[in-house]
């Protein structure tokens, strides 16, 4: 296939370029390598991708030095008339939305920056599909959506009327607007809802990487609701796998739609939802504790109440998804982090490790 993948610089979409390119497809990569953390990690992913950082100029393509089948164009999705134009030169088989504004936090303070990208962008997103008669669109939706519900584990037949971030009400929105245009157009739509992702290349501003940088750096972490708060750790990996076997099939209405007992998940249009976990949910101490085993230090903890936009537990219910892609998790959190410790000392170095403690002393 041809696909394109939006947000290919970030976390997810860098990985997922990668899965799909070594596994023969040719892919377009979009993203506007925004200042939301460090560039320079995001600019490290496109290296590994075989992109040179000195050839990247807004709105044009750059080939890969190390995958043929590889162009990156920097561009963002509320560009509208050079989106436009990458649908209508490159005639795409899928497309996969990961671009968006990430971070519930960031969301309180910073509101219109979600609304730009996830919902005007998406938007953008959606109408060229439509002009462009794309097979399948696959986007990010995320767990947050779930908000006040308290109904474990997390299904994708449960209502989700209730967020607590604007970040997990912009993801609803995504859901419902691309309900719309599978309903008007005929457009296969499938949106997946991420729980807790980590692994190496992850973004800075997530837990793990948070916590491992603290604690390597011998500085505290600040662990929130007094360390009783549990998540559904799921490993880069497996929410890559489950992605592309989404992708592959595209969404199909519900033969079986009732209308007076509606399933949110699906519809009797080419609509579809799915949790893309690991399936169990893990106590954030015993994350904090494999974490302090790994790097050999004991970590200083400080202990804070349960900040705004937070929920106290994600666990995802994935029978759905195994059901109907195969989708199985293979990566357990102990085995997940060690990975990610292993990239972050090789990323990182030891010796800027100390300079920064020196230096803080």
């Amino acid at each position: 296939m041809k696909v394109l993948v939006t947000g290919a610089a970030g976390f997810i979409g860098f990985h997922l370029t990668l899965y799909l390119l070594n596994r023969g497809d040719e892919v377009v990569g979009l993203d506007n390598i925004n200042e939301y953390y460090d560039v320079r990690l995001k600019y490290g992913r496109l290296r590994e991708t075989g992109i040179d950082e000195q050839k990247i100029s807004y709105g044009l393509a750059v080939a890969s030095d190390t995958y043929p089948k590889y162009q990156f164009i920097k561009l963002d999705i509320t560009d509208h008339c050079r989106l436009k134009k990458v649908f209508k030169n490159c005639h795409f088989d899928a497309v996969c939305n990961l671009a968006a504004q990430a971070g519930v936090r960031y969301s309180i303070t910073n509101p219109k920056a979600y609304i730009d990208s996830n919902i005007m962008g998406f938007m953008n997103v959606l109408e060229c599909c439509r002009v462009n008669n794309i097979k399948h669109l696959v986007y990010a939706s995320s767990s947050s959506v779930y908000g006040l519900n308290k109904k474990m584990p997390f299904s994708v037949g449960q209502g989700v009327d209730h967020p607590v971030s604007l970040y997990a009400a912009s993801k609803k929105s995504n859901e419902l607007m691309a309900h719309a245009y599978s309903h008007l157009f005929q457009m296969p739509t499938t949106g997946l809802r991420f729980f807790t992702v980590y692994g190496p290349w992850g973004r800075p501003d997530m837990s793990l990487y948070l916590f491992t940088k603290a604690i390597m750096e011998n500085r505290p972490i600040d662990i929130y609701n007094n360390g009783e708060m549990k998540r559904d750790f799921t490993y880069i990996d497996d929410i890559v796998d489950g992605i592309a076997k989404v992708i592959d099939r595209p969404a199909k209405a519900n033969r079986f739609w009732n209308d007076l007992r509606p399933d949110p998940s699906t519809s009797n249009v080419p609509y579809r939802i799915f949790n893309i976990g690991r399936g169990e949910s893990v106590n954030l101490m015993d994350f904090i504790t494999e974490l302090e085993r790994l790097t050999k230090r004991v970590a200083i903890k400080n202990y804070m109440p349960l900040q705004d936009g937070d929920v106290l537990e994600t666990w995802a219910d994935i029978r759905a998804t195994r059901r109907l892609t195969g989708y199985e998790p293979k990566t357990s959190f102990a085995e997940g982090i060690e990975r990610f410790v292993d990239w972050y000392t090789n990323f990182y170095p030891i010796e800027t490790v100390t300079e920064k403690i020196l230096q803080a002393v």
